[in-house]
């Protein structure tokens, strides 16, 4: 039986990937899992009641879109943080979770063609393993964008040949980044906003860690979108409750576009999405109003980001995130470190080649590891240190 074929220049995923790097390997010490991006900080209590008070709603479809007050809540909730107004009715969309987002909205709004030509979909490396498959469902082109040390881990657009630009037809960026943690500055947004209204391409602007930082909250895309008068349907932008409010289970997020976009999304989701259960959007209408448990979130990550810098701080090459829980370290091969760090400490962490991709000869990822900040501070702190001991000295 054959196979679609346009998959096939994917590698396997990361994390199966790292279970058969590591299979076999004993772990020289307690394990600690800084592999994966799973929040492990206490979400707030009074979900489960909102859940209980609400549970006869599992006896009912759940609205596709998602509920009016919970789309009221996502959308009050933007205007908050970027100071920007969302129509709840016609601008906003309730995902389950943002990974449903990114990868339909590629295929809902991605055209086969673009000037009579095979497009183009442009992704940073390294990048969200979603974007490219996003990219191959759509029958669009992957090209990859080296996000390096020399441009600030951002990719640069411009260095994209016009005639591809004139193909393209999407733009992802992550910002703050994952895997480096660096933010997209409001320079930056306007910048790509403006190549984007240029050459005709969307923007599809994952922005699922702007809530994680140091000290200046992360500008938005839709908000410099607005600020600088681009059409409305020229970026989407992308939210989830999993990393701001650590529930990664409850699988709550939105899009916000202008309303052609969202008209479209809506159209596919009718068909190929899934609803977040009534009782889990009465949760996450609750979510979105309070700000107090996300900054209580962002205290505990700042007390990790003095950790890594006091840990850390004196390893070559060693770059502190401006935002997210990821930590970007460079080694002289990251699978190696990443064998040698399980056998020696018990420590898992993720080698950087896995979430990024060869282009040109060259994979963005092969010299580095991703250390998730996402264990209680204790846990965190050893391996922190098993890292610095094993890998640096």
């Amino acid at each position: 039986m054959d196979f679609p074929k346009r998959f096939s220049e994917l590698p396997e995923y990361a994390f199966p990937r790292l279970r058969q790097l590591l299979d076999g390997h004993t772990p020289g010490g307690d394990v600690i899992r800084m592999s994966i991006g799973e929040p492990k900080h206490a979400f707030p209590p009074w979900i489960t009641e909102i859940i209980a008070e609400n549970a006869a709603g599992f006896g009912n479809y759940p609205p596709n879109d998602g509920a009016p007050e919970l789309l009221a809540a996502m959308a009050d909730w933007v205007g908050r943080r970027f100071d920007t107004k969302i129509d709840p009715e016609t601008e906003i969309l309730a995902l389950n979770g943002t990974r449903e987002g990114l990868f339909n909205a590629c295929i809902a709004l991605s055209p086969e063609e673009k000037r009579g030509q095979k497009p183009v979909v442009l992704l940073p490396n390294p990048f969200y393993q979603c974007y490219a498959v996003a990219a191959l469902t759509a029958g669009a082109e992957p090209v990859y964008l080296p996000a390096d040390p020399e441009n600030g881990f951002l990719p640069d657009f411009h260095a994209v040949a016009s005639e591809v630009l004139d193909r393209t037809t999407v733009a992802y960026l992550c910002s703050p980044s994952n895997p480096q943690g660096a933010v997209a500055s409001k320079e930056y947004w306007a910048d790509l906003i403006a190549l984007a209204e240029q050459h005709d391409f969307r923007i599809f602007a994952d922005e699922c860690y702007s809530e994680i930082y140091r000290d200046t909250p992360p500008p938005g895309a839709i908000q410099v979108a607005r600020q600088v008068g681009a059409d409305p349907e020229r970026v989407a932008i992308f939210h989830s409750l999993s990393k701001r409010s650590n529930l990664p289970g409850l699988r709550s997020g939105f899009v916000a576009s202008g309303p052609r976009n969202i008209r479209a999304l809506k159209q596919l989701r009718a068909y190929a999405g899934s609803p977040l259960p009534l009782p889990l959007q009465r949760a996450a209408e609750r979510l979105w109003a309070d700000e107090v448990h996300v900054e209580e979130n962002r205290a505990l990550y700042a007390e990790k980001f003095e950790a890594a810098d006091r840990i850390l701080g004196n390893v070559p090459g060693y770059r502190p995130p401006e935002a997210g829980f990821f930590l970007w370290l460079p080694v002289e091969d990251g699978e190696a470190a990443t064998v040698k760090l399980w056998t020696e400490t018990g420590v898992m962490v993720l080698p950087g080649g896995y979430l990024a991709r060869d282009a040109d000869g060259h994979n963005p990822g092969t010299h580095y590891i991703r250390a998730a900040l996402v264990a209680p501070m204790t846990e965190t702190q050893r391996g922190l240190t098993a890292i610095r001991d094993c890998l640096y000295r």
